[in-house]
């Protein structure tokens, strides 16, 4: 079982939350947490697909997401979370104790590609920055 879970979650969660994701299991990796961190991901409202920008963008930096399915996550799933981070488009109402973190990002669906690459950047660099978070927490 992982000391620290994460999730991140978006209202279709084929776009902010599915980019999220994909830095913070490399993230994870890079930083040999595999052991300790577990991460989660979905929407409220998930739809049938991640979103063809989305893919693209995160391809242009070597990281494939094309074989993800967005899917539907759970309140109680969110409530066993200890850090939940959502993309400025959800009113979730969770216990207390969950670190819940609006990261307030523009959705990149149907965007052009610039635009959604500094969206993927945005993302990037809030994702290595929880990170750094939680590796403090965990050398406590």
């Amino acid at each position: 079982m992982a000391d620290v879970r994460l999730a991140f979650v978006c209202v279709q969660n084929a776009g902010r939350s599915q980019m999220s994701t994909a830095f913070a299991e490399r993230e994870r990796d890079r930083r040999d947490l595999g052991h300790v961190v577990e991460i989660r991901t979905g929407g409220t409202h998930p739809a049938d697909h991640v979103h063809e920008e989305v893919i693209d963008v995160m391809d242009e930096i070597g990281i494939d997401i094309s074989d993800r399915t967005p899917r539907e996550i759970s309140t109680a799933e969110l409530d066993a979370c200890d850090h939940v981070a959502t993309m400025g488009c959800s009113t979730l109402d969770l216990d207390a104790t969950v670190d819940v973190r609006d990261w307030a990002l523009d959705d990149p669906d149907g965007q052009d590609l610039d635009e959604v690459r500094a969206i993927r950047d945005e993302i990037e660099d809030r994702v290595a920055a929880l990170f750094d978070e939680i590796e403090a927490e965990i050398d406590e």
